[in-house]
């Protein structure tokens, strides 16, 4: 029998791999780099990360005189590795790609994104941006169908006493079309805008397209504080990250506010805020802005990330 150190390596592999996913499912901090609707398809990795690793087992120990098979290693002929080649530089490079994601992973705790990333991400520039592609794409929904915006029908009345329960829906995957417009339908009738974590997405979309039809409203929500240059002493954007995949692609959303004393506030505070919705301007873009009246210094949530609402379209 031979036995092969480099298989044996990849065996070795294979199993970090799998002893990972499942380190981060069993903390939780799964979540915390991927959307909660792709936890599954990670569980399922981590099941065939386990089941290459029993394959590869197989592979370590061969009988020397059959080791070659159909392949002929001296001539070359088969043009792969069959792991019985000299180590390299080539697989010292592949072999370090492979193994840095799992040093990283074993040996670094999981850090949640903070204002130093939304600076990186562009900070007020990305909000900036967000409610000018909000807003034009109110215009063409406007231009295909004014009436619909303008009234309030007595079925939109029914979803205000009978709304749609948050924890409830938090729970589903996937929601119907119907279940979605009464999210948004229960925000045109509310005096008072409740940010929770499920509908946050949804009704910052739908502030940013029309600010004044909010304007006076009060506002209850959560986020962390972000500060930039050029902010007056009483402004910070109460901010949220918004994941729909992964981390890699979270995008910062948030509302500019105003508060007496916020430049006692650090920066990455969480905070809970009741308010007022209003409307500035910041470089020449008009966008929601929030009058904090009440607000209080909160531990950051287990949950830190939004993530969009998906919807079943048939």
């Amino acid at each position: 029998m031979k036995f092969s150190y480099q298989q044996a390596f990849r065996a070795m592999i294979l199993l970090a791999f799998s002893a990972m996913l499942f380190k981060l499912h069993f903390t939780g901090e799964i979540t915390k780099f991927i959307n909660p609707k792709y936890v599954g398809l990670s569980q399922s990795a981590s099941v065939i990360f386990l089941i290459l690793f029993f394959i590869q087992i197989t592979r370590i120990w061969s009988v020397k005189e059959h080791s070659d098979g159909h392949c002929h290693h001296e001539d070359h002929v088969c043009g792969h590795d069959h792991g019985v080649s000299a180590f390299n530089t080539k697989k010292l490079v592949s072999y370090m790609i492979i193994i840095i994601p799992l040093i990283t992973g074993f040996l670094l705790p999981a850090k949640v994104l903070d204002s130093s990333i939304a600076a990186k991400k562009g900070g007020m520039a990305v909000l900036s941006s967000q409610n000018s592609s909000q807003k034009d794409s109110q215009k063409d929904t406007s231009n295909q169908d004014s009436t619909d915006t303008d009234q309030v029908t007595q079925s939109d009345t029914q979803v205000d006493d009978n709304p749609l329960d948050p924890g409830l829906a938090a729970n589903q995957e996937v929601i119907s079309k119907e279940e979605f417009d009464q999210i948004k339908q229960k925000l045109e009738l509310a005096s008072n805008i409740e940010m929770n974590d499920f509908v946050y997405n949804t009704y910052y979309e739908e502030i940013s397209k029309d600010v004044k039809k909010f304007k006076g409203r009060k506002i209850e929500l959560k986020g962390f504080v972000y500060k930039e240059e050029g902010f007056q002493d009483n402004q910070f954007v109460l901010s949220r990250f918004l994941v729909t995949h992964c981390v890699a692609d979270a995008s910062i959303i948030g509302f500019l506010s105003e508060l007496s004393g916020a430049s006692n506030i650090e920066q990455d505070t969480w905070i809970e805020a009741n308010g007022v919705l209003d409307i500035t301007n910041y470089n020449g873009m008009e966008l929601p802005y929030i009058k904090i009246t009440e607000w209080k210094s909160i531990s950051p949530p287990k949950e830190p990330y939004l993530y969009p609402i998906s919807v079943k379209i048939l």
